[in-house]
């Protein structure tokens, strides 16, 4: 076998440019298919991130009526629906890919925040327990936290975020100072940010629009949820977020969460779901690799003329060393010997065009993502499967120039011109 490989190397090398030529199908076909695998890779990716945000691996289950999320702002105190306790989230907790779990209340577009007649319009208010902030990856900015005491004596306190802290109250320090929440006053005593260094990719006003959306607000104002009957009158349902252990776990967790939540609820047309964005990136990057694998298979369409222009220079070869094969033959080389040379020969010659055309898939992959200013992630298993597949189009084409080859008649092959 050794010596098959160098005595195939050795007749590449003495015919360098129809060697090259012969793999130009193959390094075509091979970088065209890295080169696009890599940009789904990377596409996918940034699906994923742009959805799902800051990787933080939160889940938020919320309370909903039919189709439409719960207001008990504008639909009142829902029936039926009993407030979670702290029996409840142990038995979430036990379950298999949630790391963290919180409850909280919620006015997504609360009126009545003000600062001395300033308003905080578009803002949010929170009520949350002693474990949002670890659950969500929130981290205090200035001034403290949230203690056990601020939840039993329902002291008036609150936590601004820093959207918060610029809307109200531009470059001052906000500690110390009052806010009102529907007439109600709280002292500020934190200011928090949430913790992460994500920035979604925005290429275009629609990009923008959609990710302002979602994320967007003036900012949001925190205070302890047994401060909430305080502001808003009465005890509601909480909303539950969790933080799943991966990624891949979002779905399943939180699913698994709404069903344990549901199992309580009488009510027939109110229901917890989960925000299962994993589940829509997974609908877009499957949209996006439907559209792409098109394109792997016209890519694919050079490697199957590169197999040919193999096929095509081994039956030149075997014609130019028929009186070699004729004195292999005649001094007792046998039919075997003679096919794997030359399929050695086929297999050589394509492998070291998928190895080019492997490298020329990297770079290729990183011009277009400079070019078009889309990410790129190089795929391992695509690098190893088109140096597998090109040896195996060799072999393929190979076959029958080798058979040709050890089946020709030695005295006829010595006679040949």
């Amino acid at each position: 076998m050794l010596e098959n490989i160098r005595l195939s190397i050795q007749g590449i090398w003495s015919h360098k440019m129809r060697s090259f030529l012969t793999m130009l199908g193959i390094i075509i076909g091979i970088a065209a298919i890295i080169s696009i695998v890599s940009t789904i890779k990377g596409t996918n990716e940034q699906i994923k991130q742009n959805l799902i945000g800051s990787g933080n691996n939160t889940v938020e289950i919320k309370l909903y009526q039919n189709e439409w999320e719960y207001e008990p702002a504008y639909n009142g105190l829902p029936q039926g629906v009993p407030v979670i306790t702290e029996e409840t989230i142990n038995e979430i907790l036990e379950i298999d890919g949630v790391d963290a779990a919180s409850l909280y209340l919620a006015r997504n577009y609360a009126e009545g925040i003000y600062y001395n007649g300033t308003a905080l319009n578009g803002g949010r208010v929170y009520g949350i327990d002693s474990r949002y902030f670890s659950t969500c990856g929130y981290q205090l900015q200035k001034g403290r936290g949230f203690v056990d005491k601020d939840y039993s004596g329902f002291r008036k306190v609150a936590i601004i975020d820093t959207s918060a802290a610029k809307s109200l109250f531009g470059g001052t320090n906000p500690l110390g100072k009052t806010l009102e929440l529907n007439k109600e006053v709280f002292t500020i005593i934190g200011v928090c940010e949430k913790s992460n260094t994500f920035k979604p990719v925005i290429n275009s006003m629609e990009d923008y629009y959609n990710y302002t959306s979602s994320t967007g607000n003036t900012g949001i104002v925190f205070i302890p949820n047994t401060d909430w009957p305080i502001v808003y009158n009465y005890d509601e349902p909480q909303n539950l977020i969790i933080r799943a252990s991966s990624t891949d776990d979002m779905s399943s967790a939180g699913r698994q969460c709404a069903d344990i939540l549901n199992a309580y609820i009488t009510a027939s047309d109110i229901q917890y779901k989960a925000s299962d964005l994993l589940e829509q990136a997974k609908h877009l990057q499957d949209l996006s690799a439907s559209t792409n694998q098109q394109l792997i298979w016209i890519a694919s369409i050079s490697l199957l003329v590169g197999g040919i222009g193999v096929m095509n220079i081994m039956l030149v070869s075997v014609t130019e060393r028929t009186r070699e094969i004729g004195l292999k033959k005649a001094i007792g080389a046998k039919k075997s010997r003679i096919l794997g040379q030359f399929l050695t020969e086929a297999a050589v010659l394509t492998s070291l065009g998928g190895l080019i055309g492997v490298v020329a898939g990297i770079i290729l992959a990183q011009v277009i993502s400079r070019i078009s200013q889309t990410p790129s992630a190089i795929s391992l298993p695509a690098i190893i499967f088109s140096v597998i597949f090109s040896m195996a189009i060799g072999i393929l084409f190979g076959l029958l120039p080798s058979i040709k080859a050890a089946n020709l008649n030695p005295i006829d092959a010595l006679r040949h011109e």
